[in-house]
């Protein structure tokens, strides 16, 4: 009968120990999961790779039209000469330059 008890008991025990282990398991994986580290942290990093790739990506269209500009005004002296006009507000003979004013915002 003291047998019966005493095994029962072993069982219980082993039964508690491991449920305790369980439980203590979920509650970890609960606590890291929804922690500073954990899911919505994930979601957050995502959510900024994809907006920095984005930006990458619009400043990588940003170069290659820059390149391309330069290498137009490295091969073409009418745009180098435009530029250089642009830049240094130069004229041609016999040409005139109109300067127009805004006009007044009406509040």
């Amino acid at each position: 009968m003291l047998e019966s008890v005493s095994k029962s008991m072993q069982v219980s025990f082993a039964k508690i120990g491991y449920t305790a282990i369980l439980l203590g398991g979920v509650a970890y994986g609960y606590v890291q999961l929804s922690g500073p580290n954990g899911v919505s942290a994930l979601l957050d990093k995502r959510q900024e790779i994809h907006s920095l790739e984005q930006e990458n990506e619009k400043l990588q269209r940003e170069l290659a039209e820059k390149r391309s500009r330069i290498d137009r005004l490295k091969n073409n002296p009418d745009e180098q000469e435009l530029e250089i006009r642009k830049e240094l507000k130069l004229l041609k003979p016999g040409e005139k330059s109109y300067i127009m004013q805004d006009a007044p915002v009406e509040k």
